[in-house]
């Protein structure tokens, strides 16, 4: 993993199965995540999605499945219609009793463009703790 390299590291009261299915479900994942039009978890399955830090600040995402290990590893790559750099986002499950550790690791930062601030590795670090620490782990807690 490189310095540009984003990795962040989560324990959820919850069962294995329960994780897979919030990283993995369409109708699951616009609660905690991003609303998709279509996401199926299949190897080469293309998904786009829009998202910014601001309503004046959207860049349109476009990402491809590149590896599915059921309940066990979702990998894609992340890129920006318009914008250079290719990335990859791997959610990575880890059952550790009745509890699950998920690691996230967003690597290939670099690729971005360094003159466009929003794109900068410290957003997606401030980001992804979000969306891992706070925003699944709400949506898990409260689907228990």
């Amino acid at each position: 993993m490189s310095a540009s390299s984003v990795q962040i590291e989560q324990l959820y009261a919850s069962p294995i199965e329960k994780v897979w299915r919030a990283i993995t479900d369409k109708d699951a994942m616009k609660q905690w995540y991003f609303d998709f039009q279509e996401f199926r978890a299949e190897s080469g399955f293309e998904f786009r999605f829009w998202g910014g830090p601001a309503e004046d600040r959207q860049y349109l995402h476009i990402c491809r499945i590149t590896e599915v290990l059921p309940g066990k590893k979702l990998a894609y790559s992340w890129r920006y219609d318009g914008y250079i750099g290719t990335t990859l986002v791997t959610f990575e499950l880890f059952e550790e009793g009745e509890q699950t550790r998920i690691r996230l690791t967003h690597e290939g930062l670099e690729t971005f463009p360094a003159n466009v601030p929003d794109l900068a590795r410290e957003n997606f670090e401030e980001g992804w703790n979000s969306i891992i620490c706070y925003s699944l782990k709400e949506y898990l807690e409260q689907k228990s």
